[in-house]
């Protein structure tokens, strides 16, 4: 009986030598990333109006170079969520994609006055670290209006104070910038978090939207949030959208917004998208 208590003791400390010896490769791995900006990867994808098939703006995706350590972008994400870095790689990235935004947008033909769409952990928002007279410095010397930036916030990350987060939000408005919830539909949190963050950007997350010219449950939920949106005066942008069935699907029943590869795919240069025309 001792010799089992103590193999299994032998076999927990080894299995938990080996979690801190990854952890601790991983940390020394994401530092090389800050300090190497271009191990990091900028790429941009249209947000098109569905009624016009004007493009209205482009979401910001930041994806770091793949390596044994990080094969996936999301392991990446999802490793920096879980250490103390959290508001330090925030920043970085913002800043490098706000940077990169402008730099691009010069070798194109686009309208300066595009909205830009740019990932944030709400924790960060919350941090007191965290200070927007930086960001509006920033903004004013890439000639960036406050009004041009949408704050998108995962569904994914909870919000515990709702109270204390409408607060921040309130802050962040008054100085013109706007808020969108990203990955609506994937959680158990999202109708909670719309009500008390009162977005101008409502995002569908895929599992939504994909093959929703099929799926009677996810066209039920789409036109609850579709009225939602609708009487708070929020926009919905879906996203994910892959076939010309669901295009012509969400086109039908009003989604103001569209994002997908069959409108257009993330790309290093910013591209115009383009809402195909439906023949069905």
């Amino acid at each position: 009986m001792e010799s089992g208590t103590i193999s299994s003791y032998l076999k927990y400390v080894n299995s938990r030598w080996k979690k801190e010896v990854l952890y601790y490769r991983r940390f020394r791995e994401s530092k090389k990333f800050l300090n190497n900006n271009e191990l990091i990867h900028t790429f941009f994808q249209p947000i098109l109006n569905l009624e016009t098939g004007n493009t209205i703006g482009y979401e910001t995706l930041n994806r770091p170079e793949q390596s044994k350590l990080f094969s996936t972008t999301e392991s990446f994400y999802e490793f920096i969520g879980q250490t103390d870095q959290v508001f330090l790689f925030e920043c970085f990235l913002r800043n490098l994609a706000l940077k990169r935004y402008i730099d691009r947008l010069y070798e194109c033909e686009e309208k300066k006055d595009l909205l830009i769409f740019v990932n944030i952990h709400p924790n960060v928002l919350l941090d007191n670290n965290y200070h927007a007279g930086e960001t509006l410095q920033l903004l004013k010397e890439l000639n960036i209006a406050p009004e041009q930036v949408v704050f998108e916030l995962t569904e994914k990350s909870a919000v515990t104070d709702f109270c204390l987060f409408e607060k921040v939000l309130d802050h962040y408005r008054s100085q013109g910038f706007r808020i969108a919830i990203d990955d609506v539909g994937s959680g158990y949190n999202s109708l909670k978090t719309l009500v008390y963050l009162k977005p101008e950007f409502i995002k569908l997350d895929k599992s939504l939207i994909q093959y929703i010219d099929q799926n009677e449950e996810q066209k039920q939920l789409v036109s609850l949030i579709l009225e939602y949106a609708n009487r708070s005066n929020t926009k919905i942008i879906a996203e994910g959208i892959e076939r010309i069935e669901e295009l012509a699907y969400i086109q039908e029943q009003g989604v103001h917004y569209g994002q997908g590869y069959l409108l257009g795919r993330p790309k290093p240069e910013i591209t115009k998208g383009n809402v195909p025309e439906i023949v069905l």
